[in-house]
């Protein structure tokens, strides 16, 4: 069964003037010449990206995709109008996003996070940002600590909200980000923790035992690196540490704390040294 908006592994059914015919055993794609790769011949697979031409004919292309049918992804938009705009999907077929689909109006040469679609009338491929319509409210499939694909979305007065593994949305909280994040970034994340409602909390840091034990030796391969002291502490703030650590404050202080405890190191409001066989003398 073809899947319109996807790639497909089709069979080089035929040559005519426009083209090759393609085919799943079933239905037939057109695959305009200036896409065949070359040494194609008839009876070879190829995959196609394939899409509805307005004359209604099945059509496909070997350029690639920014995103398929099922797909969030962030988007250009390259002509817009009253009825609505066209976003640029990396192949010579842009996408449109009705007005009744735009979050908000849309503007040509800004990009934005869409979900690909097809109308259920007639197989169009269409987008759109309203995206709370498409994301996945349950049935989870990982648990809080989880590493995940985060694709953030927009900024908002919490924070900034993001697709989770291309399913399900989630919020990062404005005091947890100590880095430069942007709408349409891919970052890998964390799941902190899944509310009872069902809203989900996010974090850029891993955390857990873990990721303690992984912090203590990079902290102690920096404190060898700058001569056994660091100028950051317990009293230095958020992003101080992110900027040079990229971990969480609350990380920070749990890896020096445990390492103070097996005393490796010496703390002070704003600085980490190194213990030495003097120290310990």
């Amino acid at each position: 069964m073809i899947e319109i908006g996807k790639y497909n592994e089709l069979r080089i059914l035929s040559k005519t003037e426009a083209g090759l015919n393609l085919t799943d055993g079933d239905k037939t794609v057109i695959l305009p010449y200036q896409y065949v790769p070359k040494g194609a011949e008839i009876g070879d697979n190829i995959s196609v990206f394939v899409f509805i031409q307005k004359d209604g004919r099945l059509t496909g292309t070997t350029q690639k995709a920014y995103a398929e049918v099922g797909d969030f992804a962030f988007l250009k938009v390259v002509s817009d109008g009253e009825d609505g705009v066209f976003m640029d999907l990396g192949i010579d077929k842009d996408v449109y996003v009705p007005a009744r689909e735009q979050k908000r109006p849309m503007q040509k040469g800004y990009k934005y996070v869409v979900y690909l679609y097809l109308d259920e009338n007639n197989d169009r491929l269409l987008a759109s940002s309203k995206l709370y319509d498409f994301v996945e409210e349950d049935g989870f499939d990982f648990e809080e600590g989880d590493e995940v694909s985060l694709l953030i979305t927009e900024e908002t007065d919490l924070g900034y909200n993001a697709i989770i593994n291309n399913t399900y949305i989630g919020l990062l909280y404005n005091n947890e980000v100590f880095d430069n994040v942007q709408p349409g970034e891919m970052r890998k994340g964390w799941i902190k923790k899944i509310r009872v409602e069902g809203k989900i909390d996010l974090t850029l840091q891993p955390s857990g035992y873990g990721h303690i034990l992984d912090s203590k030796e990079m902290m102690l391969r920096e404190l060898k690196k700058s001569g056994g002291v660091i100028e950051l502490g317990d009293k230095s703030s958020p992003e101080d540490i992110y900027h040079r650590f990229q971990i969480s404050k609350s990380a920070f202080k749990k890896t020096i704390g445990s390492l103070y405890k097996e005393r490796l190191i010496v703390l002070s409001d704003d600085s980490i040294r190194l213990i030495t066989d003097e120290d310990a003398e």
